[in-house]
């Protein structure tokens, strides 16, 4: 089993300790940031959504006439345009890039939010939706004939796409999502499940549950965990750096006037993260949980925090329960792209080899 890791970039430099700054566009800070993961070893990178931000299909777009082999990772929230018109978008814009496209499908944990742009479908119904939508999405990549659908949400009729997506059979499908409702539909749907930092005994919890779930449904899905490593030489001077973006964080929030820890509104996998962070700020010895607490968990917020060695080997840990796909992100994204280029990735992906090594010799 190899391993894949995924970055992330935004159309702006901001983060839990940097106020947006510069346009709401930045050109070449997208450039930047794009070769910088090209160049620092990462196999994709997630742009985000966000019901105020700028079209991340677009951002890819740009991105990906910047860049020359790393692919992409398409944030998709189901239910603001109509399934057979995304499919086509999809597949047009994985054709343009090159089969380089993955796409990761958020059903929505804010009521708030979806609500801005006019959704007001509650939280399970919108993963009913976003089950119905992705079953339609895989039917139009496939599909040899036109065909008609009249479901709960969706109606139409001789629904084709002349363009199919340039991966076989269609482009991967990431999904996430904690609730029993969100399981189910990745059961059914994703290629790859994603989990936020949880702990290891949460994440080999949610793994089988994801994978008897799959096997049910007569697949098969691998996982993905994301993290904010925090690295240092010294494991001392890992943590002082994490304290130094705690008090930062604090400080930004207390400019934005936001004098309370956040909520987690209607995410479960936000409130699996508050769970772990009741054990602690430190668990598992090197996860630590206080951005998450100090935010709501609202998004990929807990870190692994130490030397380069550490977390990588805390990495590895689980990679050995199966997750073959990290995604990370820093707290300066930019520069710790940059760094985790330098001294996370190799030492994550030598481990994997030195583990198939292992496991080849074993077998012989």
């Amino acid at each position: 089993m190899s391993v894949q890791i995924i970055g992330m970039i935004q159309s702006q430099k901001q983060s839990e300790i940097h106020a947006p700054t510069g346009p709401v566009i930045d050109r070449d800070y997208v450039r930047d940031f794009a070769q910088a993961h090209e160049q620092a070893g990462f196999d994709r990178i997630l742009v985000p959504h966000h019901s105020t931000g700028p079209s991340a299909a677009h951002t890819i777009a740009y991105a990906a006439g910047v860049t020359e082999r790393i692919h992409f990772m398409l944030a998709h929230r189901p239910g603001f345009v109509s399934p057979t018109y995304a499919a086509r978008d999809i597949a047009s814009l994985d054709q343009f890039t090159g089969g380089r496209l993955g796409v990761h499908f958020i059903s929505g944990g804010s009521d708030y939010e979806q609500r801005r742009d006019g959704d007001y479908l509650d939280h399970d119904e919108r993963y009913e939706r976003t089950d119905e939508y992705l079953h339609i999405l895989r039917q139009v990549w496939t599909a040899n004939a036109p065909f008609s659908h009249e479901g709960k949400y969706y109606r139409f009729e001789d629904a084709w796409s002349d363009v199919k997506p340039a991966q076989k059979p269609h482009v991967p499908i990431f999904f996430g999502g904690a609730s029993e409702v969100a399981l189910d539909v990745a059961a059914r749907h994703a290629d790859i499940y994603a989990l936020w930092g949880e702990s290891l005994d949460q994440v080999r919890e949610l793994t089988q549950r994801v994978s008897v779930k799959a096997a049910v449904n007569g697949r098969k899905i691998g996982f993905s965990v994301s993290f904010r490593p925090i690295l240092a030489e010294t494991e001392e001077k890992a943590w002082e750096k994490a304290d130094r973006i705690l008090a930062q964080a604090k400080h930004l929030r207390a400019l934005q006037g936001l004098t309370e820890p956040g909520d987690p509104q209607q995410s479960e996998g936000a409130r699996r993260l508050l769970a772990a962070a009741e054990q602690g700020s430190r668990v598992d010895q090197l996860l630590w949980t206080e951005i998450a607490k100090l935010t709501g968990a609202r998004s990929n917020s807990t870190a692994l925090v130490g030397t380069p060695e550490q977390v990588a080997q805390a990495l590895l840990q689980y990679y050995d329960l199966g997750v073959e796909t990290f995604l990370l992100r820093g707290f300066d994204p930019l520069e710790d792209a940059k760094d985790y280029g330098r001294e996370l990735i190799p030492r994550l992906r030598e481990g994997v080899r030195a583990r198939q090594s292992s496991l080849t010799q074993a077998v012989a």
